[in-house]
Formats: structure tokens, C-alpha cells, sequence
């Protein structure tokens, strides 16, 4: 039973950042049973304790013990934020904060508070990868190949690290996936090639199937992700973290798009002298083939 002392989470997106937070000194058993509620929140509200806890591979009184630790009287407290999210439009996440966005339209603070949050996350990155940041890079150096995955929003971070560290190492390749053929291009991971995968909440199926694919093929797996314990996480070699708070409507990526700069610098430093012979001949290229505008002169 929970404390006198202990308040248990108020909204679910609450609970689930309490869960993500505390998992990595969570039992092991209840470590499934929270895998379970971070992976699958839409499943919780609609199915029996029983049905949920057999898809955790846990007993009933698991969730029930958890749920407790939490703060709750028992699991059906817990189940209740789930089905208040369905009922509020939990599906509808992006549409629901859109309407707070759209009512304080005009207000003089939204853009100050839009950069007070993105320096914040910002800020958080030193704090998150200070150790992991060098791991990641060495990694990276030492595959003969690298793959780098992003999905829906996270396709501008994956675009960002598959484009400039191609400037200077053309062993550097995209995943896509384009017209159905993201199995297609999983058939070309080797047991000695790196995959870097970015994601953050609600996680893509694409964004798991690589780095489930990139495991079972032997691959170095590189998460670049918002939690420890996101799917793509969780077996990964080296998990970069990065925080996507945001006061607008959708989760921010400009955290993700400065690890991912930040990555790379440290891949030009490791290779030294040979990735600036490889920026010089790329940059003459693109400018012999017309790429940029011409200066124009006097």
C-alpha cells in the first residue's frame, strides 16, 4: 500500500515520465510490467488487468504491487489516467495541445517561452551524453559502414548526421524505406556495420524494426532517442539521449538536431587529417558541379 507521504502521478503523461524515470531501479519483473505501459498506453484502457498482464508476461498482482509503489490504491487508480487520455482524446495528443496553443494565441510570452524551454533542452544534452557522446563516436568510427534510420519527424535528425558526415565519409548510408522497401534495405546490415536510429514518443514501428533488425544481424546499435527505456533503447550498444519539450503543439527536435552536430564533430576530430582531404575534394566537387550560387564578385 502506498504512504501517507506518497501523491501518485495526476495525468498520464505524468506517470509515464515518473516510469521512465525510475525504470532502471525498478525490479525485474516490474521493469516488464512498466515496459509494458511505456510501449503499449493505448492497450491499458480497453483490456482487463488480467489481459494486460499476460501481454507483459507478468502475474495480475505484478501490476497491482506496481501500482501501489506508484502511489495508487491499486491498479485500477493507475488504469484510470488510461482511460481519462482515451476519453480526452488520448489518441489525439498533438490535437489536444494545439487547442491550449490556439487559445493563448497573441500572447507575448509564447515566443519567449518557446526559447526558454529549447535552451533548457539544450542545456540538457551536456548533462545526458557527456560519457556516451565519445562512446557513440567510437562506435561509428570503427564500423566499416554506417546506417542512420529516422521516421516521420524524426527523418530531419537522421537527414542532418546521413548529410554531413557524408561530406567527409562516403561509407555513410540512409535507410528510407521508400515505396515498401525498408526490408529490402535491411538486407544490406552486416554483423561489423554501426546503426545509428533516431526516435522519441509514440515511437515508429519503422524506427524498431531497423534496430531489431540491426541487432539480429550483429550490428553496433546507437539509439539517439528521449528515454532509456524506449523500445529502440533498450538493447541498443550506446543510447544517446536528448529532451523534446516543447510549450507549442508538437515535440520539439532541436536537441536532436544538436547531437547529432555534436556527434559528427567528434567523427571529424577522430578521423583527423584524412577527413579534411576528403571536405576539401567534396566541397571542390560541389562547387565545379554547380551546386552553390556563384559570389558574386565586385
Amino acid at each position: 500500500m502506498p504512504t501517507d507521504s506518497q501523491t501518485p502521478p495526476q495525468s498520464l503523461d505524468t506517470l509515464l515520465a515518473q516510469l521512465r524515470a525510475d525504470f532502471p531501479s525498478l525490479s525485474a519483473q516490474f521493469q516488464s510490467g512498466a515496459r509494458y505501459l511505456l510501449d503499449h498506453p493505448q492497450d491499458i484502457a480497453i483490456h482487463s488487468m488480467r489481459k494486460v498482464a499476460a501481454n507483459a508476461g507478468v502475474q495480475p498482482a505484478t501490476l497491482v504491487r506496481l501500482s501501489q509503489s506508484l502511489g495508487f490504491d491499486g491498479w485500477q487508480g493507475l488504469r484510470e489516467l488510461f482511460v481519462e487520455a482515451l476519453r480526452d482524446g488520448g489518441s489525439q495528443p498533438y490535437a489536444r495541445r494545439a487547442r491550449k496553443v490556439v487559445k493563448e494565441s497573441g500572447s507575448s510570452r509564447m515566443l519567449a517561452e518557446m526559447m526558454e524551454v529549447q535552451h533548457h533542452n539544450l542545456d540538457a544534452l551536456l548533462a545526458s551524453n557527456a560519457d556516451t557522446l565519445p562512446r557513440a563516436a567510437d562506435l561509428l568510427a570503427a564500423a566499416p559502414t554506417v546506417h542512420v534510420a529516422g521516421f516521420r519527424s524524426c527523418f530531419p535528425i537522421a537527414f542532418t548526421f546521413h548529410y554531413i558526415y557524408r561530406l567527409f565519409r562516403s561509407s555513410v548510408h540512409l535507410i528510407r524505406g521508400d515505396a515498401g522497401t525498408l526490408e529490402m534495405e535491411l538486407r544490406a546490415l552486416t554483423a561489423k556495420d554501426a546503426v545509428l536510429v533516431a526516435g522519441f514518443a509514440p515511437y515508429s514501428q519503422e524506427s524498431l524494426r531497423v534496430a531489431t533488425a540491426a541487432r539480429e544481424a550483429g550490428c553496433k546499435v546507437i539509439a539517439l532517442t528521449d528515454s532509456t527505456v524506449a523500445p529502440i533503447a533498450l538493447e541498443a550498444d550506446c543510447t544517446l539521449l536528448f529532451a523534446i519539450d516543447s510549450p507549442s503543439f508538437f515535440p520539439s527536435i532541436t536537441a536532436g538536431i544538436a547531437m547529432v552536430e555534436a556527434l559528427v564533430e567528434q567523427l571529424l576530430a577522430k578521423k583527423g587529417k584524412g577527413a579534411i582531404r576528403a571536405l576539401e575534394q567534396t566541397e571542390g566537387q560541389l562547387h565545379r558541379t554547380g551546386a552553390y550560387v556563384p559570389a558574386r564578385r565586385g
